[in-house]
C-alpha cells in the first residue's frame, strides 16, 4: 500500500506512486548504466625498441662554463670602458674580487679597500691588485651607469683600484668568473649564491680561491690573509 511522503504535500502524492514506488528486481536483470568513452581520433604508433624518444636534453649553465673554463687565468671580464682584461695578466699575483654596490650600508667599504690596497701595494707594488664589480642585484643598490660609478668612486673615496664593468653575480645572467669563484668556494653550509653587496673572493699566486668572506666581514680585516698569501711562491698555476 502506498502512503504519502509528506502530510504536508499531498500534491505529491501521484508522483510517489508512479516515480518512487519500490518494485523488486532480479539481480539479473540489473543493467549497468552507459557512460560517454572517450575516442581518440589518432591511433598511437606502437613503440618499437628502434623508436627513438624525445629526450630534452639541459645542460646547466655552470657546467658549461666549466667545461670552457677551468682556471681563474681563462677569464675575460669587461673594465668600465667594455674593453675585455685577461686575467691571465695576473698570474704569480694575488688578487681580491669583491661585488660592490654606492647606495648600500656596506658601501663604506670602499674606504677600507682603498686603504689596505695602498698598504699592501706600497709593499708589495707589482703583486697584488683588488678588482671591484659593481652590481645592482641586491635591493637596487647600485642603479648608475658605469661612468657615474667611475666618478662616485673617485670623489667620495678616492678609489684608485680598478672598478670593472657591473655585472650580475647571481641567477642566468651571471658573470662567468663569479660563477667559477662561487663554485670553487661555496659559502657557509656549500651554498654558492652571493648573499649580498661587498662579499670578497681573494685568489693566490697560484690562481686558486684561498678564501671567501661575508658583507660584514671589514676590508682591514683581510690584510693579513692577503700579506700571508703575496709571501708564498706562484707555484703551479691553474
Amino acid at each position: 500500500m502506498n502512503r504519502p511522503i509528506c502530510h504536508r504535500a499531498p500534491q505529491l502524492h501521484s508522483i510517489a506512486r508512479t516515480s518512487l514506488a519500490i518494485r523488486p528486481r532480479s539481480p539479473l536483470s540489473i543493467t549497468a548504466p552507459s557512460y560517454p568513452v572517450c575516442s581518440i581520433s589518432r591511433p598511437l604508433a606502437p613503440q618499437s625498441a628502434a623508436q627513438p624518444s624525445l629526450v630534452i636534453h639541459q645542460t646547466p649553465r655552470a657546467f658549461s662554463i666549466m667545461a670552457s673554463a677551468t682556471s681563474f687565468y681563462d677569464f675575460k671580464p669587461l673594465d668600465k670602458r667594455g674593453q675585455e682584461v685577461p686575467l691571465a695578466d695576473y698570474k704569480g699575483k694575488v688578487v681580491l674580487i669583491v661585488n660592490t654596490a654606492s647606495k648600500c650600508g656596506f658601501t663604506p667599504q670602499y674606504e677600507g679597500l682603498e686603504k689596505i690596497y695602498k698598504s699592501i701595494k706600497d709593499k708589495y707594488p707589482d703583486d697584488f691588485t683588488i678588482l671591484g664589480f659593481p652590481c645592482n642585484q641586491f635591493g637596487g643598490q647600485e642603479p648608475g651607469t658605469n661612468d657615474e660609478i667611475q666618478k662616485f668612486c673617485l670623489v667620495n673615496y678616492g678609489v684608485s683600484f680598478p672598478i670593472m664593468q657591473k655585472i650580475d653575480v647571481n641567477g642566468d645572467k651571471a658573470s662567468d668568473l663569479y660563477e667559477w669563484l662561487k663554485a670553487e668556494k661555496p659559502g657557509l653550509m656549500g651554498l654558492k649564491r652571493i648573499k649580498w653587496n661587498f662579499e670578497k673572493f681573494l685568489v693566490g699566486r697560484d690562481g686558486k680561491v684561498k678564501g671567501r668572506w661575508a658583507s660584514t666581514t671589514k676590508p682591514e680585516s683581510l690584510e693579513k690573509p692577503i700579506l700571508d698569501e703575496l709571501e708564498k711562491s706562484a707555484g703551479p698555476a691553474n
